[in-house]
């Protein structure tokens, strides 16, 4: 299923075959430094869930798959989604600039969301600053609560409102 195209990418539904591109994408050492790597049943397990939506995002016009998104929410009685994770495999392509674009219009104009909302970590300053040029808010920061070996590290919550997208 492709639910639009716009500039240089494509979204589709993905499927259990696509799990081991995922995975790959997610072990990735500079990937997982920025996120926490899921096992592929996990993933399984996600895929399968009604709230929770997968997407792989396809380079335009070669349908070549250079990244995935998670998207957490779906059956929300508050109309809130979670952006749970985007990795992009060709980073500095403009692939997540464009894959933020139709994400932006799929949530409000398809789903009809009124929140879109995504935590990142706050040393992850190059998604950081794609968040705000998309025109996410921080809204605050949860100090200190997730562990990484020895240490912790620290989330920024972000979100853009539709009355923001409008």
């Amino acid at each position: 299923m492709i639910i639009d195209n716009l500039e240089s990418v494509k979204f589709r539904a993905a499927q259990r075959a696509d799990l081991n591109f995922i995975a790959e994408l997610e072990s990735a050492p500079e990937n997982a430094v920025f996120i926490q790597p899921w096992s592929i049943q996990k993933h399984e397990l996600s895929l399968s869930n009604p709230d929770i939506r997968y997407f792989i995002i396809e380079a335009v016009p070669d349908d070549s798959p250079v990244g995935y998104i998670i998207l957490a929410g779906l059956c929300s009685p508050h109309d809130s989604l979670e952006l749970t994770r985007i990795v992009i495999s060709r980073k500095g392509g403009g692939y997540g600039t464009a894959a933020f674009r139709l994400l932006k219009k799929w949530a409000f104009e398809n789903v009809s969301a009124n929140r879109l909302w995504l935590d990142v970590k706050t040393h992850n300053e190059r998604a950081i600053y794609l968040y705000k040029k998309m025109g996410f808010t921080l809204e605050g920061t949860l100090r200190d609560c997730i562990k990484s070996g020895d240490t912790y590290e620290s989330l920024h919550i972000m979100s853009l409102l539709r009355s923001e997208y409008d």
